[in-house]
């Protein structure tokens, strides 16, 4: 298959797409598991319920290689559905979805700032899930700022992918060395205008153009920083090629070269094409900005269990159970997109990853990606941030 048919191929991975399954992580979950299964399940397990457990997540927790793994060991089924937006499904608890899920997987700081002081979520048993903190990458260890609620005595989930997620270069065009020293800037050079798309994920959208504006995003915004920020963000719009919500059509731009870069994007969009040998797209976070000094954004996932008034007897056991390293490595597949996740700190999971797997992943510079970029967080002026970025789309047409 050639690089185009390749790309083409990989567009179900894309979350706003169908979710396909991964055949090859469906293989070798197979080998490793056989037929002894059974006796892996989890202490505490019981027999299967009545109501599913109900999960409402990005598509990593959908991946059917996972969920067969789970009803294979508990007896347990699950439906899901696949959320876009972190706000949007906060907002659904908050509007009484409470009593529908039971489990939600959102960025980092939903469940800290707003999910816990709700009340929509419940906190996890401290003596059954801190040794799982002390099993993942050094960076989470507890007392972990995002896993805990702000008086540091209620742990309100588990911390399983992270990455960054910034912007991508055709590296035969652009130098990773130079573009991680341009940071932002590469968009508001004019020699890239016409060269260069967007992926629109809406949120993310304003948060780089806050970056490529000098303005730090999870700070409260003056006026001239608001003015700044509307000027990058007409500029940046109205200068794309192609502005598009499908991450394989902006690698596809860059393989047909009619474009040079695009944000938002980081080995998420790229990670399965790099595997299958598209060497054309590499995974940028610019080595400063004005984030803290920091040009790049790390997302980190937090599992958290919904405060369901009827608490599914199982859901503990569900954050437990994908923490261990064949779901841990399950989840890291997701549904074709490699990214990391925080057990690959056990050497059991790392292991399982070939070199061609973390060289997808730009494994290499991974520890360097993380610590060039700032944490997640929400933006506080975000409403009137978003209405300059839809009046500029909209005057785009």
């Amino acid at each position: 298959m050639d690089k185009d048919g390749i790309l083409r191929a990989s567009a179900a991975r894309n979350p706003l797409r169908c979710s396909m399954q991964h055949s090859l992580a469906r293989r070798r979950f197979l080998q490793g598991v056989g037929a002894g299964i059974a006796a892996a399940s989890l202490p505490g397990m019981v027999a299967a319920q009545a109501r599913p457990l109900s999960l409402l997540t990005w598509d990593a927790y959908a991946d059917p290689n996972l969920l067969d793994l789970w009803r294979t060991q508990t007896g347990v089924n699950v439906r899901y559905e696949i959320h876009i937006s972190d706000p949007t499904s906060v907002n659904r608890l908050r509007a009484g979805e409470t009593n529908v899920w039971d489990f939600i997987n959102v960025n980092n700081p939903w469940a800290r700032d707003v999910m816990w002081p709700a009340g929509l979520i419940v906190d996890l048993p401290r003596d059954r899930f801190d040794p799982l903190y002390g099993e993942m990458d050094e960076k989470f260890h507890l007392p972990y700022k995002w896993a805990m609620s702000a008086d540091g005595e209620h742990l309100l989930g588990i911390v399983q992918r992270y990455e960054t997620f910034d912007f991508v270069v055709n590296p035969d065009v652009i130098s990773p060395e130079l573009a991680k020293d341009e940071g932002w800037d590469l968009f508001n050079n004019p020699d890239f205008a016409g060269r260069y798309g967007i992926l629109a994920y809406e949120d993310w959208n304003v948060m780089d153009m806050c970056m490529g504006a000098g303005v730090h995003p999870f700070r409260t915004k003056t006026d001239d920083e608001v003015a700044k920020y509307e000027e990058t963000c007409n500029n940046w719009i109205q200068n794309a090629a192609l502005i598009t919500t499908d991450f394989v059509q902006l690698n596809l731009a860059i393989l047909n070269g009619e474009i040079d870069l695009y944000f938002t994007g980081g080995t998420y969009s790229t990670a399965a094409a790099r595997l299958e040998g598209v060497t054309e797209l590499y995974a940028i976070t610019p080595n400063s900005g004005p984030a803290d000094g920091k040009g790049g954004i790390n997302w980190i996932e937090l599992n958290s269990p919904v405060a369901n008034p009827d608490l599914h007897p199982n859901i503990f056991d569900w954050l437990e159970y994908i923490t261990t390293p064949d779901a841990a490595e399950l989840v890291a597949r997701g549904n074709g997109n490699l990214q990391p996740v925080s057990q690959m700190a056990n050497p059991d999971v790392m292991s399982r990853f070939s070199a061609d797997e973390l060289a997808a992943i730009q494994w290499d510079e991974f520890d360097e990606r993380i610590a060039n970029a700032v944490e997640f967080d929400i933006v506080p002026d975000y409403d009137r941030l978003y209405d300059i970025y839809s009046a500029a789309m909209r005057a785009r047409g």
